[in-house]
């Protein structure tokens, strides 16, 4: 078959089993294809045949300008995903490639991790279980270490997409006074400037996306604007608070521990010195990784690609292209 009477030829990215990708995808009626080598040079190989992609959500193979420039038949990105810092968009939306994310899939799975760290973190937790199974029983130092409630801990949300609505929902839950900072102001919640809300924030929970201008966004001068002894708590992407400035707030005394799910880079070297510090709650990158929110984003991820096979409009585009997708 040749033109529009041929199957689309599916680019899959992420590292999954090979089984479990034709299982997925081959029903829909796509020609599925996987990656010879997954690097550089196997993705701009597999790309240049390539209609449609479903993204690595690990980040490794991004689809950089280069890789754009290596697939000129490209006409639709799929991210399995919420994030898309990835993907080059400016690259993507002026070949007309639509980019559509994963939005809202995990949204109450990093909400909940980001309310259990906070907690973790108010309470000590780790930090006992570590004395603990060394040995110790630190009952006594346990509440100097840290230990407080969080009922009338102020919380502060930078960003109110899905995750960050959850996030406000779950701590008001819990009898929390809870603002926000977005770059769209909504209806509802009390909305505060950014430097206010971090300076009357006794818990700061990152909920953005990783952009040109949130790269970056909290940096030492804005960590300093918190209060003496304040949490921070990242479910979005490293870069928008680096890893350098959250180190100087701990270590300066300004914030009283730190709860991360993402970092500068993935993973952080092996010698860095987040891995060592005690105030520290590490994780690595799978705040969203229940089971309920994996099902979600392959069900949505399946449901756009049937779309482009169907003729039908995708969802959750997030660039500034027809949702129809059309070969190219």
């Amino acid at each position: 078959m040749t033109g529009s009477d041929a199957p689309w030829r599916l680019l899959v990215l992420p590292p999954l089993g090979e089984d479990l990708i034709r299982g997925l995808f081959q029903p829909l009626g796509a020609e599925v294809r996987l990656p010879a080598v997954r690097d550089r040079d196997g993705l701009h190989a597999a790309l240049a045949d390539a209609d449609l992609v479903v993204g690595d959500f690990t980040g490794k193979l991004s689809i950089d300008a280069a890789a754009v420039a290596a697939a000129p038949n490209l006409a639709f990105v799929q991210m399995p995903s919420v994030g898309v810092d990835s993907c080059d968009m400016d690259a993507l939306t002026a070949a007309g490639v639509a980019v559509s994310n994963a939005a809202g899939a995990n949204a109450r799975s990093v909400a909940e991790w980001a309310f259990a760290a906070t907690l973790n973190l108010s309470r000590s937790l780790t930090w006992a279980d570590r004395q603990v199974r060394a040995g110790a029983w630190p009952q006594m130092e346990a509440a100097a270490h840290g230990a407080d409630e969080m009922g009338n801990r102020r919380v502060g949300v930078l960003g109110m997409g899905a995750i960050g609505t959850e996030v406000v929902r779950l701590f008001e839950a819990f009898g929390c006074p809870v603002a926000y900072w977005s770059r769209r102001r909504r209806e509802t919640g009390v909305y505060k400037e950014i430097d206010e809300l971090i300076a009357t924030s006794d818990v700061l929970v990152i909920c953005l996306p990783l952009t040109p201008e949130t790269r970056g966004l909290l940096d030492a001068r804005r960590l300093a604007l918190l209060p003496q002894g304040a949490l921070l708590v990242n479910v979005a992407r490293g870069g928008i608070a680096p890893d350098a400035a959250v180190l100087e707030a701990l270590d300066g005394g300004r914030l009283a521990g730190a709860a991360l799910d993402v970092y500068d880079e993935e993973p952080p070297p092996a010698d860095h010195p987040l891995r060592r510090h005690e105030n520290v709650l590490l994780s690595p990158h799978c705040a969203g990784a229940t089971r309920q929110a994996q099902l979600n984003i392959i069900t949505q991820v399946r449901d756009n690609v049937a779309a482009v096979v169907e003729g039908r409009p995708v969802a959750n585009v997030v660039n500034a292209v027809d949702p129809l997708i059309r070969r190219r």
